[in-house]
């Protein structure tokens, strides 16, 4: 629909500008005596509201605003389809550092599934969870979700954006009394940019410091098992070409390797401080064998991209994870490369957070 309005409203604006430039008085422009209105009239004979086979610029003006109004309702009917017990509960002094929260009714704690959204670090929100199958099948199977928000790169590095989804994680465990949640039984989901973090999670040593003064940041950042659509397996991002191969064209602009870590030029990447900002944000670096499991669905099968978007999401990336999480014992599932029926997410989750069967 949004394509067809699109031709209504240039037909609008030139009908305007029919009318405007004339140099005489001249009737209001209408189907009878302006093309785009008459075109505008056969693709949209809804818009006649008299239906007296004449489409004045009025009535179109009028369709026009009826169908920004609907667009606009269905979008608040995306994201409001399932309405979070909680809205955006700070957990970090950033404005970003909220998140949204879903309590599943049960007298007894209940798991939780955390869940990260895509964007490139550079856009996205947690409202696009509002209608999530996975958020809303979990929530049926008697498990508590969040959605977070992260800082961007426009404000800070990778490095600082996946510390705060970690201490995401600590905050909603340190709510584990309050809200109900089994702090024993918590995983992360997410695609994209949210799967990679999700990854990152997983993998990555506790950041618990038991001596803090504050108490979530005695918490663990551990989760018991993640589930990642269209992850990447690294965020040192100088390790890709390793496993994708060197492509025809380059994928990353000038300096944005650099930048994504908050530096200015690759020569800091080649520093002590550099190297250790790389293994951070390496997750194939933190792999070990008491790594939780992982599942894995990621179908951009291509031998070897022509952009940046299979660069970013091919199915490579999740295989080079799977092959080091094997060599390690952890159990991982990549969807893609099991027999049909493919296994799902769902019933992942609900294995591993030790869900009862209804």
């Amino acid at each position: 629909m949004k394509r067809r309005t699109t031709f209504l409203v240039l037909a609008l604006s030139l009908a305007a500008a029919f009318a405007s430039r004339a140099q005489t008085p001249q009737p209001a422009p209408t189907s009878e005596n302006n093309e785009q209105l008459r075109d505008g009239l056969k693709r949209f004979p809804e818009a006649d509201t008299n239906k007296d086979g004449i489409l004045t610029l009025e009535e179109a003006q009028a369709f026009i605003a009826r169908q920004k109004a609907k667009a606009a309702a269905s979008k608040e009917a995306q994201y409001s389809a399932i309405k979070p017990s909680m809205a955006d509960v700070p957990y970090g002094p950033h404005p970003r550092n909220v998140l949204d929260f879903w309590i599943a009714k049960s007298a007894k704690p209940t798991p939780l599934v955390i869940f990260i959204h895509g964007g490139g670090f550079r856009g996205g929100s947690k409202e696009s969870y509002r209608n999530d199958p996975t958020l809303a099948a979990m929530l049926k199977s008697g498990v508590s979700c969040a959605a977070i928000n992260y800082r961007f790169l426009d404000t800070a590095p990778i490095q600082t954006i996946l510390l705060d989804c970690a201490h995401a994680v600590q905050f909603l465990r340190s709510k584990g009394v309050e809200w109900n949640i089994d702090k024993t039984r918590i995983a992360a989901a997410g695609g994209s940019a949210g799967a990679g973090t999700s990854l990152w999670l997983a993998t990555h040593d506790d950041i618990a410091n038991a001596s803090s003064s504050n108490p979530v940041l005695q918490e663990s950042s551990r989760v018991c098992c993640a589930v990642l659509f269209f992850t990447q397996a690294t965020y040192d991002l100088t390790k890709w070409e390793s496993f994708m191969g060197t492509p025809e064209v380059p994928f990353w602009a000038e300096g944005e390797v650099p930048a994504f870590y908050g530096l200015k030029g690759m020569a800091e990447l080649k520093t002590p401080a550099g190297a250790a900002i790389l293994h951070e944000c390496d997750m194939l670096a933190w792999i070990s064998k008491d790594d939780p499991p992982i599942f894995m669905d990621s179908s951009l099968d291509v031998p070897k991209p022509t952009n940046r978007g299979e660069w970013v999401h091919s199915t490579q990336h999740a295989r080079t994870v799977k092959k080091q999480l094997q060599a390690m014992g952890v159990e991982c599932v990549l969807a893609q490369d099991e027999k049909d029926p493919k296994p799902n997410a769902v019933d992942f989750l609900r294995k591993h957070l030790l869900v009862e069967q209804k």
